[in-house]
Formats: C-alpha cells, sequence, structure tokens
C-alpha cells in the first residue's frame, strides 16, 4: 500500500545535506578517509553530500557494466545502394548502485567516426565492432563504416577515470574480421581483411603495450600466422597464463585453436588446468545461444536473446548467484566491458 509522504521537521541531517558537510566536526580530507572504507551502495542512500563523493575522484573506484548499444531497427537507404552516414553504435555505462544507464561522452569526431552495426544489404548478418578491456580502458580496434570498409584506422580508447576519448597508434593496416585480445595490458591484433584481402594481413600478428608512454606507442610486428584462416571472422582471443589463445571461427564449425567458451547445453564452464579438464560452474537456460561474455572481478557478464539481455553470474558465491540487467529501450547490446565507473557525475 502506498502513502503520501508527510511534512516533517527540519532536522540536523538536512542542514549539513545543504551545507555539503560529509561528517560534522571531522576535516574534509579525514571524512572523506573514513566514508572510503564503507560501501558504495551504503553512501548512495544516506545523503546528497555523500553521493557527490561517491562519485568523485577522491572516493575507490566500484566497477560498473559498459556496453556498445545498437538500434533495434536497421537503418535505411536514402538511395539504391547508399544508407545515411550515421553511427549505429551507442556507448553507455550501468551504474550498478543507481541501477541506471548513462550515455558516455561522444567520441572525437575528428577523423569522422562511422560505425555500423547492421546494414540493409546483409539482414541475415550483423557487423561486428571488435572493442577489449585492456588496464581498465574501453580499446575499440576494428569495426565497418558505411561504405563497408575499416571505419578505424588507430584504436578508440575510453579512460573512465577522466571520462575521455583518445586515439592510440595508426596500425599497419586498417581492418575487420581479425583477432583481437589483450594479455597484461598488451593489445594483440591477429588476421583480418583490410578494404581488400591481402594474404600478408591475414598471416600478420601485431602487439601495442598500452602501458608505455604514449611517445613511445606504436605497433610491433610478431612472429605470422601459419595460414591466413583467422581472417574468417571477427573473434575474441583469450590472454591465459601469458598465452593469447584464439580460434578461427564462432559457432559449432570445425575450429583451430582453443576458446573458453558457453556451450550449447546452457552452462558456464572454467578450465581447470591442473587437472586439465572443465569444471561446470552453472547451468541456466539463460545462457542458451550466448553472443559475447566477458569476466572481471568475481563476474561473468553474458549478452545473449540477440543482444537484449545482459545476464551477470557472479562465480565468487557457491552456488553462483545470477541477475539479468535489461538494455535501455529500443537498444540492443554489440558488446560488455567492466570498467571503473567513471567520475565527477552530478547526483
Amino acid at each position: 500500500m502506498e502513502t503520501s509522504p508527510q511534512r516533517r521537521n527540519k532536522t540536523n541531517n538536512d542542514s549539513f545535506d545543504e551545507n555539503g558537510i560529509l561528517l560534522p566536526g571531522l576535516p574534509e580530507d579525514l571524512a572523506q578517509r573514513c566514508l572510503s572504507y564503507l560501501s558504495p551502495s551504503l553512501v548512495f542512500s544516506v545523503c546528497r553530500p555523500w553521493r557527490r563523493f561517491l562519485y568523485s575522484p577522491s572516493f575507490p573506484p566500484f566497477f560498473s557494466l559498459y556496453a556498445l548499444l545498437s538500434p533495434l531497427q536497421n537503418p535505411t537507404l536514402t538511395h539504391p545502394g547508399e544508407i545515411v552516414p550515421q553511427n549505429t553504435i551507442e556507448f553507455n555505462s550501468f551504474d550498478p548502485i543507481s541501477s541506471s544507464w548513462t550515455h558516455l561522452p561522444f567520441p572525437p569526431q575528428h577523423p569522422s567516426l562511422h560505425l555500423l552495426h547492421s546494414h540493409p544489404s546483409f539482414l541475415s548478418r550483423n557487423l561486428p565492432v571488435q572493442s577489449l578491456t585492456v588496464s581498465n580502458h574501453l580499446v575499440l580496434i576494428a569495426g565497418t563504416n558505411h561504405k563497408l570498409l575499416p571505419a578505424l584506422f588507430s584504436p578508440l580508447v575510453f579512460n573512465p577515470e577522466s571520462g575521455s576519448w583518445f586515439y592510440g597508434p595508426q596500425i599497419s593496416t586498417p581492418r575487420r574480421w581479425c583477432a583481437t585480445g589483450s594479455v597484461r595490458g598488451v593489445v594483440y591484433v591477429a588476421s583480418g581483411i583490410g578494404s581488400l584481402y591481402k594474404g600478408d594481413v591475414a598471416r600478420s600478428l601485431e602487439q601495442w603495450d598500452l602501458s608505455k608512454k604514449r611517445d613511445n606507442w606504436r605497433w610491433q610486428n610478431k612472429a605470422r600466422l601459419k595460414d591466413g584462416r583467422f581472417s574468417r571472422e571477427a573473434v575474441e582471443a583469450v590472454g591465459y597464463r601469458g598465452k593469447l589463445c584464439m580460434v578461427n571461427v564462432k559457432g559449432n564449425a570445425v575450429k583451430e585453436g582453443a576458446v573458453y567458451d558457453v556451450d550449447w547445453i546452457s552452462s558456464l564452464s572454467k578450465y581447470d588446468d591442473e587437472g586439465d579438464c572443465w569444471v561446470k560452474v552453472v547451468e541456466l537456460e539463460q545462457l542458451k545461444r550466448a553472443e559475447q561474455i566477458t569476466a572481471a572481478r568475481g563476474k561473468i557478464c553474458v549478452v545473449s536473446a540477440n543482444g537484449e539481455r545482459i545476464l551477470v553470474v557472479d562465480v565468487g558465491d557457491r552456488p553462483a548467484r545470477f541477475w539479468e540487467v535489461a538494455p535501455p529501450r529500443g537498444l540492443e547490446v554489440v558488446a560488455v566491458h567492466v570498467l571503473p565507473r567513471m567520475c565527477s557525475r552530478q547526483r
């Protein structure tokens, strides 16, 4: 039963709320240190000054869900064979404390950025946008523009701490349908197709060390692949114990390589390297036909149901807990990442 709010007299709590005081009687720096040990959900629920402090650089960042989203409807043709040159990709962050979605700042438009996820000429296939989480940064590696050519000449990087975008070093050959992954803060791009298929690009492997100073950023060529079979489609490479593991195709096709995958019997498994076997973590109907998976801080985030659902599995609990996060209305999920929350948001 709902009741209407009742008028109440002004209290001391209201007074320190209006004055922006965190803890009456304590210096600001000491009050911040005390509040930093509290859980984010508790700090969020007490008062406005505490909530503002929660989203300031002074509070230890909690982690949020970052998603690449695309409109559910397909872009329309303006003329035969031509579409409006605009992005069909949006960048959003889901705050687990306030349970709300927030738009990320717009990426730089110089050079102009056009990322497509769908095209009227390819009704049965989505165009991949390949992205990574590297050293608490969101890194966009490859995509397709409105001319059906590689959209990125350089990686596009988002820093949640500063809330800003920037470009990395230019890759030797802009490409799509490559294998991408990271190991210990180093980004790897293998194979792929540029504006046209080239054998040397399809067999290439390059790395970029994001931890180095910007003046020393560059792509370095590594040992070539034995063939160009990894340019068939966009795949995620998995970093494991200093090694990069990848497959050349998705789905149930015969693969080359190894992959950490959600199988067709609706279960999530982990690899036990000591026993050299797969161990089932949880079996859920919602995991069927999973499209993308990311793991961080004891949680697994799975995109399923044609991008209309994000399933979060807490594998730190026994038995594993799970819950669903719905994307913003009218949008489907292209990819998800787990990164620190953005700072300096007014609440």
